[in-house]
């Protein structure tokens, strides 16, 4: 009897050791799968149970949780503006996030461990968790100002400004858009068939290609070309006579790189001021293949190409190519060929030009309150990269690129009393198609406020050398740079 009694107890204790185990393995190794299965209900209601902080910039509120009289959903997300920030604040779904929404949801949601003590207070209190608030560093006017003129182009595109010394982010519009609330409602099915329609759309409404496309840059990357030409022998400056025939035989090929429209380059020898205002093509090829690739491609990581960064959605690598040959190297010294960068690696460079040679770490973040208003966390701006050239080299960059926009091609981009540095560029990408229209560019040339980038998909125009980029792109830069400086 004794010895069944104890078998019993045995299987009982194991039994209860089984059930101990596995009640710790679901809530300890499969929570996390069982709390986003679809299946779960109540994680999809408990996304609409807390206040959402937040998002504002410039004091205005792009987007906020209100309440409603649904007993199931006791919050919902409304945006201000939503398709004018569509690419910041992104949307919040059923079932995820975008952009700032993903990027800060656990503070949004009240969930950060940096809200502990908001919470543990609130618990004490009575009162129920709130998220936190993100303010952005988007300045509204330059935003609106950006969208405006983009659109006003009929064509797809981007425009990013920055804040050169701080490097914070002015505006971000990538177009086309889409209207966030119709991907923040709570009916599953109705949300999921608009998502659907939208990443289906073949121009892309839902990428933000500000920083997750990749482009040739065209003629705006001869600036990095001289900062490299530069850099590499100081007494160079922007009355340097370089060679400029009207067509470069590229080496080991049986073809020859002519200028744009396959136009002279002034009288075959040139000032390398002269050079960039006209923008001709095979003075900068020749600098490229004389510099040689692993020159080029160590200029183009100074300015900050290689380094991750998230601002604090991630950013596209851009990529200045392979080590092919000379050919290659001379196409890429000019934009082209496997060159690809995103807007905001563009903006980067022009702000390390303006900001005296220092690249500053771009961030869309400017501070993070509590449901309170207190401080939690605020923008501490550092360097991405020191010295991506040094002072003199970007004193003579500015120089240059003042005068591309006095005597050059992007006279469209002046603004009345204020010294504006600028660079065109003209993409080519597939046969038969319009090339892409650039412009970079930040302002006042002597204190730069501003540094942007502009470029316009297939929206090159045939209205003379490189002025393509300057007919397009510097109109939509000029009415930023106005926005931002209150012109």
């Amino acid at each position: 009897m004794n010895g069944t009694l104890k078998r019993v107890a045995v299987a009982c204790l194991a039994m209860f050791a089984l059930l101990m185990i596995n009640v710790n393995f679901l809530q300890a190794v499969r929570a996390e799968e069982y709390r986003t299965d679809a299946r779960n209900t109540r994680n999809y209601f408990d996304r609409y149970a807390i206040e959402r902080g937040r998002i504002t910039a410039g004091g205005k509120v792009l987007a906020q949780s209100v309440e409603t009289k649904d007993s199931d959903f006791k919050f919902v997300r409304k945006y201000t503006d939503g398709k004018l920030y569509a690419h910041v604040t992104g949307y919040f779904s059923p079932e995820s996030e975008s952009a700032i929404e993903r990027s800060e949801n656990a503070l949004l949601d009240g969930s950060s461990a940096d809200l502990l003590l908001r919470r543990s207070i609130d618990l004490f209190t009575g009162e129920p968790t709130r998220g936190a608030s993100v303010d952005l560093t988007i300045n509204p006017k330059a935003q609106k100002a950006a969208y405006d003129a983009l659109r006003s182009s009929g064509k797809r595109g981007a425009v990013i400004a920055l804040d050169p010394k701080t490097g914070a982010i002015l505006a971000m519009v990538s177009l086309p858009t889409f209207d966030p609330a119709e991907l923040s409602g709570t009916d599953k099915g109705t949300v999921f068939k608009r998502y659907d329609q939208l990443d289906a759309d073949k121009s892309q409404p839902l990428l933000n290609r500000t920083i997750s496309q990749t482009y040739p840059p065209g003629s705006t990357f001869k600036v990095v070309t001289m900062a490299a030409y530069l850099e590499a022998d100081s007494s160079r400056g922007p009355q340097t006579n370089v060679e400029a025939p009207q067509r470069l035989p590229l080496p080991n090929t049986n073809i020859s790189l002519p200028n744009y429209g396959g136009s002279a380059c002034g009288s075959g020898q040139v000032t390398l001021v002269y050079a960039l205002e006209k923008s001709c093509n095979t003075p900068f090829a020749s600098m490229g293949m004389e510099l040689g690739f692993e020159a080029m491609k160590e200029q183009t990581e100074k300015f900050g190409m290689g380094t991750p960064v998230s601002v604090p959605m991630a950013a596209a690598q851009s990529d200045f190519g392979k080590d092919y040959d000379k050919a290659a190297l001379a196409m890429a010294s000019i934009g082209q060929r496997d060159n690809r960068m995103t807007p905001l690696q563009m903006a980067m460079i022009a702000a390390g030009i303006a900001n005296d040679g220092t690249v500053m770490k771009p961030y869309l973040v400017n501070k993070i309150t509590d449901a309170k208003g207190d401080p939690i966390e605020e923008a501490d701006p550092d360097e991405l990269k020191t010295d991506a050239v040094s002072s003199e080299t970007a004193a003579k960059l500015r120089e240059m690129m003042v005068s591309v926009v006095s005597n050059g091609t992007a006279n469209l981009a002046q603004v009345p009393g204020v010294q504006v540095a600028g660079k065109t560029g003209t993409a080519e990408t597939a046969t038969g198609a319009p090339p892409h229209a650039w412009f970079i560019s930040f302002a006042p040339a002597d204190d730069p406020k501003v540094a942007l980038a502009v470029i316009v998909e297939s929206g090159a125009a045939n209205v003379g050398a490189e002025a393509t980029g300057g007919h397009t792109a510097a109109p939509i830069a000029k009415a930023v740079l106005e926005a931002v400086l209150n012109k």
